[in-house]
């Protein structure tokens, strides 16, 4: 029986990329879901699970772990979202909240939840998502930058607590991902040096992988030629 990944965000513009590639790579692969419509993203695969889940919920996070099996070698935390508008002085706080929850507590909660499981196995991979934004701030996005800057001060917790028992906590940093949603918003840029998510799919997949097995804690930059 192949190793799993669960693939949180996995019928997204980018998620539906890493679910082939992973899939493509053998593994058994399950995937949240909120809205059904979500599902025309991603193709029917033996090796497919689709599982129903509110990811805010511990309940739900929980089972969704439990549906990977014994086998969880892998969790890819895609979930999260962008806001932008007002600088600081113009935005309420609970906007700026409201980023922070969307962009870890899922990653939390099945990080919390698929850790038992990899400490028993001994080994294990986490993948988040931040992004160069983290590192490069633009005006009008606070609660956005700020959250995913604690996406990777939270993958410097999860490397410090738990690569010496055998699991590895990485987190990729993408530009302006080559979706049709970015695209629609900004027409005239030059789509051609956007990171696509294929590429951004095989890193992942190279992430979760044996072969990446002594990288733990790293900040790896995936800008395509943006």
């Amino acid at each position: 029986m192949n190793s799993s990944v669960v693939v949180s965000g996995g019928t997204g513009g980018l998620g539906s990329a890493v679910t082939r590639t992973l899939l493509a790579a053998g593994w058994q692969v399950v995937v949240p879901y909120v809205d059904e419509r979500e599902l025309e993203r991603v193709e029917p695969h033996p090796q497919l699970e689709l599982v129903a889940a509110d990811l805010f919920d511990p309940v739900a996070a929980a089972a969704v772990v439990a549906a990977a099996g014994d086998r969880l070698a892998a969790l890819v935390n895609l979930v999260g979202g962008f806001a932008s508008g007002g600088r600081v002085h113009e935005t309420p706080v609970e906007e700026f909240e409201r980023q922070f929850r969307l962009n870890l507590r899922p990653a939390y909660l099945l990080c919390q939840a698929a850790l038992p499981r990899m400490l028993e196995a001994g080994a294990g991979a986490i993948v988040c998502v931040s992004t160069r934004a983290a590192l490069r701030p633009f005006p009008g996005a606070a609660g956005y930058i700020s959250s995913k800057a604690a996406v990777l001060a939270f993958v410097d917790a999860l490397a410090a607590e738990y690569t010496a028992d055998g699991l590895r906590a990485n987190a990729i940093l993408p530009s302006v991902i080559d979706t049709p949603a970015n695209r629609a918003s900004q027409p005239d840029a030059d789509h051609s040096r956007w990171v696509t998510p294929e590429q951004i799919a095989q890193v992942i997949r190279f992430l979760c992988a044996e072969e990446s097995a002594a990288i733990s804690g790293a900040h790896i930059p995936v800008y395509g030629r943006a």
